[in-house]
């Protein structure tokens, strides 16, 4: 017997299904409008799938490649997986065709579950090509043109396979061991080729049993999810699936980013996990309104965030009229921006990235909580996260329950307990690297305060090296340079150089209307070498430079082609930058910042 709730993560999903019944869970767009799928109704299917895989040869331990945009029939996939015995090996759907060759013959998947024909597409000549590849599994009904080297099954086929034996399924689930590998998560790549990490059933309840102690003190129960971070990265796979079953949650799908304001007003959640890069876009989005109201309302907005800005920092700060002026604003300025968020948020979640503490202070100001958490798939992935009752925005908060820390001599991050990955599949030495004595070495560099909680300040592998020896840490700048409207992107370069450059992508929104301002014509593209640009984009940079200390500094800076996107490979999934991929291309143009 465990410590911990439920003896795995499919036993755990069976139990909640046969308390929660007929309640609705699954939610997605069909035909304009969301509809549900019950508890029941899913654990039906998961078992069929389950079933049906079985049939189809699936063994104990076999992996199985997920390959879908966030939907009910992915957590339908991944539970049946682990309810067949077999590991859940996620890909990303921006994957290309070597990508996914990559992970079919690393995994050695025996079959690939695919969503879409547009995505089926890009699969089926990397799984035609991978030796242990057996089948292949559409959701959509997809059909080959040409026989290849594995058997297409359509997704209801093989859920007919299954129809009985649901309560076999759910003895099959009981019997998996909670130390059973669950998943082989590959890692985004932000530095070279995806690593697989495997994690037991056991790391994934360990994250999802502290993140409930976590935030126990927001009141959990009818709870409501909006998914839209990708399923295949361990982020979302544990905050915004495993933990909302395990709360009895319902869970919303996304239609992707671009609806995700329209989804968040129809779904109205309650608890929501997001990246950085989403809060700092809500947050131009925002300000670009307030600025084009102007105004009285610009002014009541300006107040709000002063207000709340100086409460955060100073709960007493506020004296009576002044408190009254700020309970008055709950009404005419704070409620209109919940409003946009559907109006009953318990809680904003942040990870992924570090979280500008300007950014969390804002969305905090405006009545909406934010808390910033840290983690990496290696730790399934949480590893600590803010108290709702004692938000520390230029923290990531103490670690969750259960979960030792402690900083190393040379300040990194080490982390052990049984969130802890198993290792990398098939990679003993990569294993031995960053596992030692059970001490998950994260590469992260931070410190604790006097209350515990967790500071990062460097990435241990990341940090540029300037020619005088001064350790900068990029995130830092660039976070602090997309903070002025005028940036969307950035990436500051100057490893073993006497001071830093930069390479920005502008606002898109703020780029057409300076262009329609100034008589210009064309988009990024076009007006990249534009010196009109460059001078009103240098103003903005003095304005960031007089943010920063002095080895800091940016003292040139040339703009992008284009935007760093998932799909040119300058960021990966997760939209974090990929570093390595952006010096290849504008290395020599950066280069000659320096004369």
């Amino acid at each position: 017997m465990t410590s911990y709730d439920w003896p795995n993560l499919a036993a755990m999903f069976y139990a909640q299904a046969a308390k929660l019944g007929d309640r609705p869970f699954l939610w997605e767009k069909s035909d304009g409008a969301y509809k549900p799928l019950s508890w029941g109704d899913t654990a039906a299917r998961v078992s069929q799938l389950a079933r049906g895989l079985q049939s189809l040869g699936v063994k104990p331990g076999d992996r199985i490649v997920l390959v879908a945009e966030n939907r009910a029939n992915w957590l339908i996939a991944d539970v049946a997986t682990m309810t067949a015995g077999a590991i859940t090996t996620p890909a990303y759907i921006t994957n290309t065709e070597a990508d996914h060759l990559h992970i079919l013959d690393d995994s050695d998947a025996v079959g690939v579950i695919v969503s879409t024909k547009r995505l089926a597409d890009r699969l089926f000549p990397a799984a035609h090509r991978a030796d242990s590849c057996k089948f292949v599994i559409t959701m959509d009904r997809v059909n080959l043109l040409q026989a290849l080297n594995f058997d297409l099954h359509a997704w209801d086929d093989v859920l007919a396979m299954g129809q009985a034996g649901h309560d076999n399924m759910v003895e099959a689930a009981n019997a998996l061991s909670i130390d059973d590998t669950a998943c082989i998560i590959y890692t985004s790549g932000t530095g070279g080729k995806p690593k697989g990490v495997m994690l037991s059933h056991k790391a994934i309840l360990h994250n999802v049993a502290g993140a409930k102690d976590a935030l126990e003190e927001i009141g959990l129960g009818g709870d409501v999810f909006l998914s839209f971070l990708p399923l295949s990265h361990s982020y979302e796979h544990t905050a915004g699936q495993f933990f909302p079953i395990t709360i009895g949650a319902e869970i919303y799908y996304s239609e992707g980013v671009e609806h995700l304001v329209r989804n968040m007003a129809e779904a109205r959640p309650t608890i929501m996990t997001a990246v950085p890069r989403l809060y700092e876009s809500m947050r131009g989005r925002i300000e670009r309104g307030i600025e084009q109201a102007g105004g009285a309302k610009a002014k009541l907005f300006r107040k709000a965030l002063d207000l709340g800005t100086r409460r955060y920092h100073d709960p007493h700060s506020l004296g009576f009229c002044a408190r009254i002026q700020d309970a008055i604003l709950d009404k005419l300025v704070r409620a209109k921006v919940k409003a946009r968020f559907g109006g009953r948020l318990k809680a904003l979640v942040s990870g992924g990235a570090p979280l500008n503490p300007e950014v969390g202070i804002y969305f905090t100001a405006l009545g909406l909580r934010i808390l910033q958490g840290y983690g990496q798939t290696e730790s399934a992935p949480v590893i600590s996260v803010n108290r709702p009752s004692k938000v520390k925005m230029h923290t990531v908060g103490p670690q969750v329950k259960n979960t030792e820390l402690k900083i190393a001599e040379d300040g990194e991050i080490l982390v052990r307990g049984d969130l802890v990955m198993q290792g990398y599949w098939r990679n003993d030495d990569a294993t031995r690297e960053v596992i030692k004595d059970g001490w998950l070495h994260t590469g992260d560099i931070g410190h604790l305060d006097d209350d515990g909680y967790l500071v990062i300040t460097d990435r241990k592998k990341d940090i540029i090296v300037n020619s005088g020896g001064d350790n900068i840490a990029p995130q830092r700048v660039e976070g602090i340079i997309i903070l002025e409207p005028e940036f969307a992107q950035a990436m500051v370069y100057g490893d073993k150089r006497p001071h830093l450059v930069a390479l920005v992508v502008p606002d898109d929104d703020w780029l057409s209307e300076w262009a329609k301002a100034n008589g210009k014509q064309g988009g990024l593209n076009a007006l990249a070498a534009d010196p009109d640009l460059h001078k009103a984009l240098g103003a903005a940079m003095e304005r960031v430079n007089g943010k920063l200390n002095t080895i800091e500094k940016v003292r040139r800076f040339i703009v992008a082609d284009e935007p760093f996107t998932v799909d040119n490979e300058q960021m990966t999934p997760t939209l974090k930058v990929r570093r390595h991929v952006i010096r290849e291309v504008y290395g020599e143009r950066l280069i000659k910042l320096y004369g």
